[in-house]
């Protein structure tokens, strides 16, 4: 797949406010947020129909750039549609823990987290101090998911409390997604 592929943000739990990546992709390159019902209080199948039908509505193949319940979104999607085919590729930053019992309890419904090994090529980028999933966690979903792990060192939860500003170091990373051969070096 080219660097044609229409990139789909898919943020977490609350969505993603100012100064947050995902925010700043929005508007730097024009990325298209995948809208949901209700931020607040996120169902794991109305989250997944709505990325169905924003994947249906691309006009060829997308990328997925997810941010902490985006990433579980991905896996929990990527399992039951038809259409994974289409996807060139998901760039899973911090996920969350929502097996982590204070988290199921706030955001029910989303554990057990899909541990199905992704049909297209991923990239999950973590970090060591990530109050909503340990490093050890975010690596087990790496393997997973069949997903290559980057350790982004403390960063938090890789989110606007992160300081990242417009993130050149994680579009990089997608665009090593968007255009697998091309970023490739030769020696």
């Amino acid at each position: 797949m080219s660097a044609t592929a229409e990139v789909l943000l898919l943020p977490g739990w609350q969505n993603s406010g100012p100064g947050h990546w995902q925010t700043c992709w929005e508007a730097l390159h024009g990325d298209r947020r995948v809208q949901q019902h209700d931020w607040m209080r996120p169902l794991r199948g109305d989250w997944s129909a709505q990325l169905e039908e924003a994947v249906l509505a691309a006009a060829g193949p997308v990328v997925f750039a997810a941010h902490s319940m985006g990433c579980l979104l991905v896996a929990a999607w990527a399992a039951h549609s038809r259409h994974t085919d289409r996807v060139a590729g998901a760039l899973l930053v911090a996920p969350g823990d929502l097996e982590r019992e204070d988290l199921r309890q706030q955001i029910p419904g989303w554990a057990p987290i899909v541990r199905q090994r992704l049909p297209f090529p991923s990239i999950l980028v973590g970090s060591t101090d990530d109050p909503y999933c340990s490093a050890e966690r975010a690596r087990g979903l790496a393997s997973d998911w069949g997903a290559r792990f980057v350790d982004l060192g403390a960063r938090g939860h890789v989110n606007a409390d992160s300081g990242l500003g417009d993130w050149p170091e994680g579009r990089a990373l997608l665009l090593e997604l968007m255009n697998p051969v091309s970023t490739k070096t030769t020696h």
